[in-house]
């Protein structure tokens, strides 16, 4: 009996062995790799040698402070003002710049300010850039997440349904998950040419010539939106598939005691549909999450990061600072802070959604 044990574990560790060496060798070495390029100064190519600084790149990238600036006042007292009436403040790099009163403003530039009274209330940032890379990958997840998982969940329910033809549909629907992620951002880059792009002239048609066409990925207001619409129509297919697998494998028969039972469509959804797709639920909110934070080819061929960075994102900054800019210290250190955000997000989410 032993022997047999013994030979059953021999054989789960060799069909296993596969699965964890690519896992050693593809993301447990990598990250640590990572880690110890980022207490370094290593840059690609570079004549020096690298030099250990410890923990310096990762203040260099998320060191904040918060600043407020007073006006500035005249002989009696009172506040001075320019020609157009508003508040004139001292200039901010006689703080930031060579003043030994304020050492932990060194450095640092302007991310954004808001008015306080009479005093500017200013956030200053050692990396303003990454800054608003880490915003702008928060945002895309939050709004992505969400919106891609209800619109799938709305397209399984439909196709989820014995209808003649209903497989052309799905087949439809899971098409731009199969078509390049770089053929789909080309694409819709045409889509959303200023000028004569197609979202352009059909917005013109609908509105009988009355709306004017605008450079959708010219805009730092409308860049990252239009991102994350065309990312949505990408990928909703893809998460439809897990949704339409969960809906299959809820039982007919709840179905039918709840037809018996004379239940509405809204609660047979919410004490059948619902409760059936839990484990589905967690599983799409996890995959989700995890295809939003490794945003990269759709800014890469779309936008680059402009317009004045408002596109700008983690992995997009990891890959242009490690090879564009050849700062491999610098590349590795965002690699690790976003491992480290997405580990903690996937432990909250298994926290959350937990069996209780």
């Amino acid at each position: 009996m032993a022997s047999k044990l013994t030979r059953a574990n021999r054989t789960g560790w060799l069909m296993a062995f596969p699965g964890v060496a690519l896992m050693t060798l593809f993301i447990i070495v990598p990250f640590f790799l990572a880690f110890a390029f980022s207490l370094t100064n290593q840059r690609l190519a570079s004549p020096n040698a690298a030099e250990y600084v410890g923990f310096e790149n990762y203040s260099d990238l998320l060191g904040v402070a918060v600043f407020t600036l007073e006006p500035e006042r005249d002989d009696s007292g009172a506040v001075v003002r320019d020609g157009d009436g508003e508040i004139e403040y001292p200039r901010l790099r006689n703080f930031t710049r060579n003043n030994p009163d304020y050492p932990n403003l060194a450095g640092k530039r302007e991310w954004f300010s808001w008015q306080s009274g009479e005093n500017r209330v200013v956030v200053l940032a050692s990396d303003v850039v990454f800054m608003k890379a880490l915003v702008n990958t928060f945002t895309f997840v939050l709004f992505v997440a969400p919106i891609q998982a209800g619109l799938a969940l709305c397209l399984a329910l439909l196709i989820n349904q014995k209808l003649y033809g209903i497989n052309i549909f799905r087949t439809i629907y899971f098409m731009p998950v199969v078509v390049s992620i770089v053929v789909v951002s080309l694409l819709w880059r045409f889509i959303y040419s200023p000028g004569d792009g197609l979202l352009n002239n059909v917005l013109g048609w609908l509105t009988f010539g009355a709306f004017e066409g605008i450079d959708w990925l010219g805009r730092t207001d409308t860049a990252l939106p239009s991102i994350m619409a065309m990312s949505i129509w990408q990928g909703v297919g893809f998460q439809m598939v897990i949704w339409l697998a969960g809906l299959q494998n809820i039982s007919p028969t709840l179905y039918e005691a709840g037809e018996i039972e004379g239940a509405s469509k809204w609660q047979t959804f919410r004490y059948i549909t619902w409760p059936g797709l839990r484990n589905t639920a967690v599983l799409i909110l996890i995959v989700i999450t995890m295809q939003a934070f490794a945003l990269f080819a759709q800014i890469d061929v779309m936008t680059q990061g402009g317009p004045l960075d408002s596109t700008q994102v983690l992995v997009f900054q990891a890959v242009e600072r490690g090879y564009g800019k050849q700062d491999i210290s610098g590349g590795s250190t965002i690699s690790v802070i976003l491992f480290v955000i997405v580990l903690s997000i996937s432990l909250v989410q298994r926290y959350l959604t937990r069996e209780k």
